[in-house]
């Protein structure tokens, strides 16, 4: 038998039964989550209380009838020719490619659509059922205020030929309390251990956020992550749960950041990011600094964040925040704020109808004697950086500027 012949047998046959094994295992994730139909009725129209414009849906309906999931696969030999005893081979793998296209086709789109699904969404009003009298219409006309400015921002900046992200890397970092059907996206450095400890009340794993400790809240793994729930679980809970988001003056936040994990005892910033540092950024490192990696200088670190080379990548704790929870994708519902701390996450308690006696705590996670990173202390730090570096550390972080409505920073230490 001709060897060509019999390679291209059993290449086929292999075709033939990765098609069907994928076929298999994308029907039982269809029928695991939802039925199509209804899958696709709710993501082209108003998912996520998205209102398209007619632009929108132009852009939309192309997206979704210009993309080619299916086009048939050809085997062709180097010098174009058949092969007489090879065509049946080949059409029976056609007939197996034909027969599974449709579904293939169905699935596939199905998928897409929801791993690239346009979340935004217009303003709507809070849940206010809980709040039983006018203490809170100040914290309630900010809140509103903040949503606004957002919501304008996202609508004037981004536009319907965006980048289209990924649905389980936008929820990556929201996590889930189902009691009283929360999102709460992580911000590190924003009050981050503190929301997961109110989290870990609300759901019922702690009776006291007093008594949770900093491992427990990071490391305990007892809160479950959007992104580990199925299609159907993802695409419910963003529609009907209060989405929350933490921010604060990025400025504040990179210099808590750079507190945090360079001027302490630190197994891992110091060996991962600390090391790479100072061998690119310091030109007389000596033997120990290189091998321990301790002692970054804060100069060094703002050079290691502005290179377009940084020898090792970003990380949360100083990564722009509209890349950690996407808020002009996500519609939040309530925007907290670290520099209003205790206003905003009790108001937020009480819109939630939270057990009486839970308040928000305010203590310091960690470095307890360490006086928190305010305005003063951010002049502090910046006073060993140019001024060019300065506008620069801005334009990094820009869109959080404009998203959360914080002000030009520190123009002159």
């Amino acid at each position: 038998m001709n060897l060509k012949i019999v390679y291209v047998s059993v290449l086929m046959f292999g075709v033939a039964g990765l098609l069907l094994f994928m076929y298999l295992q994308a029907w039982i994730e269809e029928h695991h989550t939802v039925s199509e139909e209804k899958l696709q009725q709710h993501t082209v129209n108003q998912d996520f209380r998205y209102n398209p414009t007619e632009e929108h849906k132009r852009n939309l309906q192309h997206w979704n009838t210009s993309a080619n999931f299916h086009k048939p696969s050809k085997v062709i030999f180097e010098d174009g020719r058949t092969q007489g005893k090879a065509e049946p081979v080949l059409e029976m793998a056609a007939s197996l490619t034909t027969g599974l296209s449709e579904e293939l086709q169905k699935i596939k789109l199905l998928l897409k659509q929801f791993k690239q699904v346009n979340l935004s969404q217009a303003i709507h009003p809070l849940n206010l059922s809980f709040i039983k009298n006018d203490s809170w219409k100040t914290t309630d006309e900010m809140q509103k205020k903040r949503r606004s400015v957002l919501f304008d921002f996202c609508a004037k900046n981004v536009h319907e030929n965006r980048h289209w992200t990924h649905l389980l890397r936008m929820v990556s970092r929201i996590y889930v309390e189902d009691k009283h059907k929360i999102l709460y996206c992580e911000v590190p450095k924003a009050g981050c251990s503190n929301w997961k400890r109110v989290l870990m009340v609300l759901s019922g794993l702690a009776k006291s956020t007093a008594n949770i400790t900093h491992d427990a809240v990071h490391y305990g793994k007892h809160l479950r992550k959007l992104d580990s729930y199925n299609l159907k679980g993802i695409h419910t809970r963003l529609k009907t749960y209060t989405k929350v988001i933490s921010v604060r003056d990025p400025m504040e936040r990179l210099v808590s950041a750079f507190r945090d994990k360079f001027e302490h005892p630190n197994s891992y910033y110091h060996p991962v990011f600390g090391k790479s540092i100072i061998k690119k950024y310091r030109p007389d490192a000596d033997r120990e600094a290189l091998i321990t990696g301790s002692g970054v200088k804060f100069y060094e670190f703002i050079q290691y964040l502005l290179d377009p080379h940084r020898p090792v990548g970003m990380d949360t704790h100083w990564e722009q925040i509209n890349k950690l929870c996407y808020p002009c994708i996500i519609n939040y519902d309530f925007i907290y704020k670290f520099e209003t701390l205790e206003e905003d996450a009790n108001y937020f308690l009480q819109l939630i109808g939270a057990p009486k006696g839970l308040t928000f705590p305010s203590f310091k996670d960690r470095h307890s004697t360490d006086k928190r990173t305010n305005s003063e202390v951010v002049r502090q730090y910046l006073a060993e950086i140019p001024a060019i570096e300065r506008q620069k550390i801005y334009d990094f972080y820009y869109l959080d500027y404009l998203m959360f409505n914080y002000s030009v920073p520190y123009a002159e230490p």
